[in-house]
């Protein structure tokens, strides 16, 4: 375990929210709880706020290596079940970013930590030169037997040219990395002068997290980092963008697996929920949910 500064301000002065609900043993550490599907909500490391700036952090945590080390090795089969409602999503996500950059037919993409690529595919589809980077050696071989252009590793060690992209994308992301500035500093040497990023991320000072508490969903190991509208907007201008605007945005998800999300708060619950949503038929019905909890941000080097 490492304790660390505030990523956004460099204090170390920050007050405790959400103590650790993680197990003491270390030996019973559980790669699966890194699928991006992984229904084990509520097991979370030590989640504290920044007493100076309000970054809400966790602290202390595993060591970044080793972090990055479950990422490379988790497989995730799920996640191409559930691609119908990743597929909406990520269409409906595409159409403010073309509105956004330059027209043209040499338009040039990246999707930071892509997965399986769905939104590469989508972009490139729409005539993007589209690029992936992915740490898990598993999600990335799965985009690339599709064809895509996946980079196996982090950004950093992808070493793109300086300038090389109009547009980098990380969708549901940057609460995953350890040093979110550091990254968004490597975004902005690889994206062209006037060049847009868009990041989505969890809201922690939403309504619902609010009125949620300890028993928000998203309070999870795998989240190092709790952004707001606020400190994400602050972290962007401190590494040399220029905040365009924000907005609430959910996703969309198939009905079967929406339900199954509920594991972790009624086992009775959800199994009464899942017989019925079988006897119906409607477990691959894609559905909208927004709670305004999600962000999504767009800014300009």
């Amino acid at each position: 375990m490492e304790y660390i500064p505030c990523n956004l301000c460099g204090a170390t002065d920050a007050e405790v929210l959400y103590p650790s609900t993680l197990p003491e043993d270390e030996s019973s550490h559980d790669l699966r709880r890194f699928r991006c599907t992984t229904p084990q909500y509520g097991l979370h490391y030590t989640i504290v706020r920044c007493r100076r700036c309000g970054l809400v952090y966790t602290n202390p945590r595993r060591q970044a290596t080793d972090i990055l080390d479950d990422y490379v090795a988790v497989e995730d089969p799920l996640y191409i079940q559930e691609r119908e409602g990743r597929v909406l999503t990520f269409h409906r996500n595409l159409r403010p970013l073309e509105e956004l950059s330059p027209p043209g037919n040499d338009r040039r993409l990246l999707d930071v930590g892509c997965h399986v690529g769905i939104f590469v595919e989508i972009a490139q589809e729409r005539g993007w030169e589209a690029w992936g980077v992915e740490p898990s050696r598993w999600a990335a071989e799965e985009g690339r037997k599709r064809g895509l252009r996946i980079v196996t590793g982090t950004l950093a060690e992808a070493a793109f040219p300086v300038d090389f992209f109009d547009v980098v994308t990380m969708w549901d992301v940057i609460e995953h990395l350890p040093n979110p500035k550091e990254e968004l500093q490597e975004v902005w040497r690889v994206l062209k002068p006037g060049g847009l990023v868009a990041i989505h991320t969890i809201n922690i000072e939403s309504l619902f997290a609010r009125l949620m508490g300890h028993r928000w969903p998203w309070l999870m190991e795998m989240h190092l980092y709790y952004f707001s509208p606020r400190t994400l907007g602050a972290m962007l201008e401190q590494t040399g963008f220029h905040v365009v605007h924000w907005t609430n945005q959910g996703r969309f998800l198939r009905l079967g697996y929406l339900v199954s999300r509920f594991q972790a708060y009624s086992p009775l619950l959800t199994r009464v929920l899942t017989g019925a949503v079988r006897a119906l038929h409607l477990e691959g019905v894609a559905v909208p949910v927004n709670l305004g909890d999600l962000f999504t941000m767009f800014a300009r080097k």
